[in-house]
């Protein structure tokens, strides 16, 4: 049974199987999150993913990066993530038309950035969660 159900701009509903809510920031001891330290924890966070799920597909919806009127440390200016990292496993009916719903499915893993700990539903999930092209990130597998 699905935790949620996220229907794309493009009319298709996924289901949302597992999710990881992680604060974007919350090992950060000391210092400030500048371009350079958030480029590396996205990729980091990707190749993480990517060891997890090797064998289903990983797409990153790219974050808004706000840049707060903050003076500039050493290493450039303030630039922040949106608070909340989430991970989730998508399924829906299959990319290709020939294949059969019953004995097929379409999964991707996404990995997306947004402000509030809510679980993405419906037509209300985050908008670049939504925009999301499935049919080129997905894969099929049969059951």
């Amino acid at each position: 049974m699905a935790l949620a159900h996220v229907v794309l701009t493009s009319g298709r509903s996924i289901e949302l199987s597992e999710v990881r809510l992680s604060s974007t920031y919350g090992g950060m001891l000391e210092g400030y999150p500048f371009r350079r330290w958030n480029d590396r924890k996205l990729e980091h966070l990707l190749r993480s993913v990517e060891k997890d799920c090797p064998s289903v597909p990983v797409h990153l919806v790219a974050p808004v990066r706000e840049l707060p009127d903050l003076p500039a440390g050493g290493f450039g200016p303030v630039e922040l993530l949106p608070a909340v990292t989430c991970v989730g496993s998508f399924s829906s009916h299959p990319i290709d038309p020939e294949r059969e719903s019953v004995l097929h499915y379409s999964a991707l893993t996404v990995v997306w950035f947004q402000d509030t700990p809510d679980i993405p539903s419906g037509e209300k999930a985050d908008h670049g969660l939504r925009s999301l092209s499935w049919n080129d990130t997905a894969r099929d597998f049969e059951l």
